[in-house]
């Protein structure tokens, strides 16, 4: 059976101008001719019909890309996987125990390999080009046409960003298909088969976070058309995240020892730096969501900044007050919750806004990560749903409530957010506990209580951190 899904998995890796006019009346005289003709430029600038914005992925003039943007664009790429690699490995890799560090890492490694592909494949398609409003279409699978026609002077972008190449516009968009997917890992920790961790991530990515995706930020999409809000993916990546881990949790069931041994931590030294890349990170995942180098990138990063110090200090402030002591680990804890509750708002709100924002999301988060936790009874290893879960639904919301009309230029809906929120967390759950039965079926979930006890370094992968 484990062969089987193996060469299953294989298989699915490898398959797959501007118009214008003008009225003039003809003139009387020379002298009205000479003023018809003075006032020409004037005219056709009031008269001009505006270029039609385009609708699908296409070919435009080399010459007409913006270099700023797409300078901007591939830095904002590449922040963002750092966040994922080392950044999210690190970050988790540090707060496992020893016995589960190398495997904990190797499945951020591995997911980050898998879901480039797929992306490749078929997730950039589907979320990306114009389709029904719940999923895009195969235009786009295996990057076809997306070209760079150099004798011919044109080159492929998406309609999405058009001044940018279409090549960077989707790596841009593959580092948060890369992110999202390994957030996911933080929850199912120190206690499921690798085999069966890459299966259920890889077919996540594709029927759960390629159609949330193309909800949200394609034009066709059934929430983009309603409305909703998301910046960067307050929606897209951290509640969809959130409930997976959620769900998987549940069906994984607690580890030996849960709520009765100390888990402590590996090395938090190791967590701290992942924080920091993901706070460094955090300005291409946001202020690149512009797609542009402009004052809205500019705006994105200032508010990132203050939401991320907001919510480190308000958990901390938190755990202060009910536990007598702050923590290093709620300090890291505290800045990923403001990150998270601002990514959706990133691009509509003000500096006071998101100082509001990251100071709910760290006591909203503390919380989520502590007493809801007890009251749903998971074990969450890593507080997937407590920060990025609860991160993402107070950062939606409240994007609805703070949106400014003026950053924006568009009107915010609270009720439309909801909408979205509620629309992503039955989707996600429902796909999540789906998929998770599927791959019990092809190569089973859990590892059994012996393999679980030596850690899964050893037993998954035979190596394991020095003495």
């Amino acid at each position: 059976m484990h062969r089987f899904g193996w060469k299953c998995l294989c298989a699915l890796v490898l398959a797959w101008g501007c118009a214008a006019f003008a009225q003039t009346a003809p003139p009387a005289s020379p002298a009205a001719s000479a003023a018809s003709a003075a006032s020409a430029p004037a005219i056709l600038a009031l008269t001009a019909t505006p270029p039609v914005a385009p609708t699908r992925p296409g070919l435009v003039a080399q010459d007409s890309l913006n270099g700023a943007d797409t300078a901007w664009m591939m830095t904002s790429t590449a922040l963002v996987l750092l966040m994922t690699l080392p950044g999210i490995a690190l970050f988790y890799g540090g707060m496992v125990r020893k016995k589960s560090v190398i495997n904990t890492m190797a499945s951020v490694v591995a997911i980050a390999a898998l879901v480039s592909l797929l992306w490749f494949a078929l997730g950039y398609s589907l979320a990306f080009t114009p389709g029904s409003g719940w999923l895009g279409g195969s235009d786009r699978m295996g990057f076809n046409g997306m070209m760079v026609f150099k004798d011919a002077g044109k080159v492929a972008v998406s309609h999405v960003a058009p001044n940018v190449p279409e090549s960077v516009y989707a790596m841009f968009q593959l580092s948060f298909a890369i992110i999202t997917a390994a957030l996911i890992v933080g929850a199912l920790v120190e206690r499921m088969h690798f085999a069966a961790m890459l299966w259920f991530v890889g077919m996540w990515s594709v029927l759960v976070y390629a159609p949330v995706a193309h909800w949200v930020w394609e034009p066709g999409g059934w929430l983009a058309r309603m409305g909703m809000l998301d910046f960067a993916g307050g929606s897209v990546v951290h509640i969809n995240a959130g409930i997976a881990g959620l769900v998987g949790a549940y069906v994984l069931g607690p580890r030996q020892g849960y709520g009765r041994e100390s888990f402590a931590p590996f090395n938090l030294g190791l967590t701290m730096a992942g924080a920091g890349l993901l706070w460094v990170g955090w300005f291409g995942f946001n202020a690149g969501s512009a797609v542009a180098a402009d004052g809205r990138a500019g705006l994105a990063m200032v508010v990132t900044h203050i939401a991320a110090s907001a919510g480190a200090l308000s958990w901390i402030l938190a755990e202060w007050a009910v536990r007598g002591r702050p923590s290093l680990l709620g300090l890291c804890s505290g800045l990923v919750a403001g990150l998270v509750a601002i990514t959706p708002a990133s691009g509509f709100v003000t500096p006071i806004s998101a100082l509001l924002i990251g100071t709910v999301a760290g006591v909203a988060c503390y919380w989520g990560a502590t007493g809801l936790k007890r009251m749903l009874n998971a074990d969450d290893s890593l507080d997937v749903f407590g920060v990025h879960g609860i991160g993402g639904i107070v950062g939606s919301v409240m994007t609805g409530l703070l949106a400014s009309r003026s950053v924006s230029g568009q009107e915010a809906s609270v009720g439309t957010q909801l909408i979205g929120v509620v629309a992503v967390l039955l989707y996600g759950g429902v796909m999540s506990a789906l998929l998770l039965w599927l791959t019990k079926l092809i190569v089973g979930l859990r590892v059994d209580d012996t393999a679980e006890s030596i850690g899964l370094d050893i037993t998954q992968h035979r190596e394991q951190i020095g003495a």
